[in-house]
């Protein structure tokens, strides 16, 4: 008999960060770093439990919202979302907003899979893909009421900063799938990366900040316990919003 806890998630039809046939993807930075870890007994079987509803497969044409949630609502970004429990606590804070999320690491989507089903949540859905691709093929121009970009590897060392999500490409694009005044939300607890983050979003035309440099933690994004323990420490957590601007008519 085999052991549940040793049986491997399913895999999603591509493989995360290859090309789909076809379409080429000469990408120097993507939204994920590898990560060792395994899949728990619990995590395992939320994937066979609730797999089939919540996970979206990657797909390299737009993706329809109202199929894929089953209904019509504002719809929010989440690049990485680690081990999901802050994705899983704002989803249940706003019922009425429809959470797409982003995770290549299993073991990750396997604990949001298991919060999905313990807090009876109906508002997520999950591509277990790259998020740069997911943007680029899935996500048509205007569709994202928000995006959450919550604590990404901060690759500290000055020669690895350029593998940074966070630069002017991405945030160019991020910002074309906003919906007018939607809102991208960056975070993180490495001071160096925070001013990167407020120096790039603050150069993209199509942005404008919410606060005078960085902002007030919002109300929905909770402290987890990695961050409670790191403020106890005396560190620092930065969080930067800015909104798309409104199209100013032609005179």
């Amino acid at each position: 008999m085999t052991d549940p806890g040793n049986t491997p998630p399913p895999s999603p039809t591509t493989s995360p960060g290859a090309a789909p046939e076809g379409v080429a993807h000469p990408r120097a930075i993507r939204s994920f770093v590898r990560r060792a870890g395994r899949t728990t007994t619990g995590q395992a079987k939320a994937y066979t439990e609730w797999g089939p509803r919540f996970l979206l497969p990657y797909e390299a044409r737009p993706l329809d919202f109202k199929a894929a949630f089953g209904r019509e609502a504002p719809t929010i970004l989440e690049i990485g979302f680690g081990m999901g429990e802050a994705t899983a606590h704002i989803a249940a804070l706003m019922p009425e907003n429809n959470f797409l999320c982003c995770e290549v690491h299993e073991p990750g989507v396997g604990a949001l899979l298991k919060r999905i089903g313990e807090k009876g949540l109906t508002n997520i859905r999950i591509v277990p893909h790259d998020a740069v691709e997911v943007l680029d093929h899935m996500l048509p121009e205007q569709s994202l009421a928000g995006a959450h970009v919550f604590f990404p590897d901060p690759w500290h060392k000055l020669r690895h900063n350029k593998r940074r999500l966070i630069q002017p490409p991405l945030v160019a694009r991020l910002a074309s799938r906003l919906q007018t005044c939607g809102y991208i939300h960056c975070a993180t607890d490495w001071q160096p990366y925070a001013q990167q983050m407020l120096e790039v979003l603050s150069a993209e035309p199509q942005l404008e900040n919410t606060a005078q440099a960085y902002a007030q933690r919002p109300h929905y994004r909770p402290l987890t316990k990695f961050e409670n323990r790191g403020l106890k420490l005396g560190h620092g957590v930065w969080d930067v919003v800015f909104r798309k601007r409104p199209v100013t008519p032609a005179p």
